[in-house]
């Protein structure tokens, strides 16, 4: 059977987050290599205590996989970019939108409220708010009040818990 290996625009692939290598969809190495970090260096640090320095070091190696693997599983939870896409068109719809902003007033408030999200542990926005509001304060780039940034955060939010659940 032939496999179907459509021929794709620079722009396509972008949308897609394309893995440069095998070309899936839904590439990130952020996530990957945080979760290696994290991964390798906890599991480095308890086979250390067991099985001395030699332990730490293969502990780092085969944490590095395992948090990898683990740190693309989280990471591939959503796509940043089809979010962004998707609230561009729909922000304007909603009830908090004020039309006097644009819709890059509103973007960091968007990413905040999907970065908050965790697929590992499902709790309600109320219950990561802090994290949304923490995430797009470091983001320090719209000229909202987290008072008006908050509805879109939530409703990115609850569309990741929705698509999830």
């Amino acid at each position: 059977m032939a496999v179907d290996n459509p021929v794709r625009t620079d722009a396509e692939k972008k949308l897609r987050n394309e893995d440069p290598l095998s070309g899936e969809a839904g590439a990130h190495p952020v996530g990957t290599g945080v979760g290696a970090a994290l991964g390798g260096a906890a599991t480095g640090a308890v086979v250390g205590t067991v099985a001395g320095p030699l332990g730490t070091v293969v502990g780092a190696v085969v944490g590095s996989i395992a948090g990898g693997l683990a740190g693309k599983a989280v990471a591939e939870g959503y796509d940043p970019t089809v979010e962004v896409e998707y609230w561009r068109g729909e922000s304007s719809k909603r009830p908090y939108y004020n039309k006097n902003r644009k819709f890059a007033d509103y973007e960091p408030a968007y990413r905040a409220g999907a970065n908050s999200y965790d697929p590992t542990a499902p709790a309600d926005f109320a219950d990561r708010e802090m994290v949304a509001r923490e995430e797009w304060e470091r983001q320090g780039q719209s000229l909202l009040t987290w008072h008006e940034a908050r509805p879109a955060a939530a409703d990115a939010y609850a569309r990741l818990q929705q698509r999830r659940g």
